[in-house]
């Protein structure tokens, strides 16, 4: 039945995201609506990242001992909660702490079905954990439009409604179509925190931490300090951040797409590699062009960045053995959340006492010694470089 859990994950997923994509335009006028100002709006990103940070790691673990089902359904069922806390909340506190619940809740969706899937399709782990991320992306790519036309017939708030029951429905397709795995039987020890940091010892595993780590600072910028940037300094409408956002989302969705085929075919390593270099050039050339230029560039970006994104954890789920898939997948997501969380206010920062151009080069520039340095190691080794 593994078609049946791939139709199941990405089904209920992409369920998720399309809501997801909707209200995340809704959350921001909220607080404004409710505070009469958008002084605290940083917060929704805050409180959303502290659960999905802190519960990554413990929930890939107790997946690995009691299985992955009940915490995909628990985390559906913790966003159908969020969304009807979302409509019902009459301040933003309440809102805050929604985000809290949304990032437990999304916490297990964004690491575990990937880690299902590599065990469901160890031949083809590639192909099945790239279909499922452009899955995500295509969700949230969808929602946004779909809300333009439904707040033209319904109260803005009504779509928190749509999004819960919509998290609920995947709950629902979750438990139908997905059958449980678990290690329980063949756990001899488990594979903690500390483990997870003594990957650091291994100089491939080490470099693709920190890789993943300043990818999650690049999918940061892209939904926060690019477009400041494109408003500020380029002058860009609020038409034209659309198209941006569009085009990142549908970068990163092809990305995955072309990129998990190709790495069950020549390997994950080199496409690591390749992603960062594009992401780089991108960033590097972007502030010195004009508005079709940077669209262009940004968008070769967010390619290069989304081939990064699943050639790197194709790569780190492969460090690992089956028993441990959970809670190496969660590890990817707790470095992602690190990068996210600390680097687009570290970038901004630069750009605040400098120049956003000097925030760009810094970061392509980081980009671009980490791809070497991942080269570089990658070619130590003799198999490597043959498979290289």
């Amino acid at each position: 039945m593994k078609d049946k859990t791939l139709l199941g994950l990405n089904l209920s997923v992409f369920l998720m995201m399309i809501g997801v994509g909707m209200i995340v335009t809704l959350l921001p006028q909220k607080i404004v609506e409710l505070d009469g100002n958008g002084k605290h709006v940083g917060y929704l990103a805050s409180m959303f990242a502290i659960a999905y940070i802190v519960l990554q790691v413990p929930i890939g673990t107790m997946a690995d001992r009691f299985g992955f089902k009940f915490f995909l359904i628990l985390g559906y069922l913790l966003c159908f909660l969020t969304g009807l806390c979302f409509y019902f909340s009459t301040s933003s506190t309440m809102l805050f702490f929604s985000r809290l619940f949304q990032g437990a809740g999304e916490a297990p969706i964004w690491a575990l079905a990937p880690a299902l899937l590599s065990v469901k399709y160890p031949l083809m782990k590639g192909k099945v954990m790239g279909t499922y991320n452009a899955v995500i992306h295509i969700g949230l790519t969808l929602g946004p439009i779909l809300a333009v036309f439904l707040v033209k017939v319904w109260q803005p708030n009504d779509i928190f409604l749509l999004y819960a029951f919509a998290c609920l429905l995947s709950a629902v397709l979750i438990y139908l179509f997905i059958e449980n795995v678990n290690y329980e039987d063949k756990l001899t020890s488990s594979f903690t925190f500390s483990r997870i940091l003594s990957l650091s010892k291994n100089s491939k595993a080490f470099i693709t931490l920190l890789g993943i780590t300043l990818y999650g600072t690049g999918y940061g910028i892209f939904l926060t300090t690019i477009p400041a940037y494109l408003l500020q300094e380029k002058g860009f409408s609020s038409i034209y951040i659309g198209v941006f956002f569009s085009l990142f989302y549908v970068a990163t969705s092809i990305s995955q797409i072309i990129t998990g085929q190709l790495s069950d075919k020549f390997g994950p390593s080199r496409f690591m590699i390749l992603g960062l270099l594009i992401a780089s050039s991108g960033l590097c050339i972007t502030p010195i062009l004009d508005l079709f230029g940077i669209l262009v560039m940004l968008t070769i970006s967010s390619l290069g960045l989304g081939v990064f994104y699943l050639a790197s954890m194709i790569f780190l789920n492969e460090t690992v053995d089956e028993p441990f898939k959970g809670t190496i997948s969660g590890a990817y997501y707790l470095f992602w959340g690190i990068g996210m969380f600390f680097g687009p206010p570290a970038l901004s920062m630069v750009s605040q006492g400098a120049s956003f151009k000097l925030a760009f080069i810094l970061y392509s520039s980081i980009l671009f010694v980490i791809a070497m340095g991942m080269l570089f190691v990658m070619c130590q080794n003799k198999k490597d470089m043959e498979s290289f």
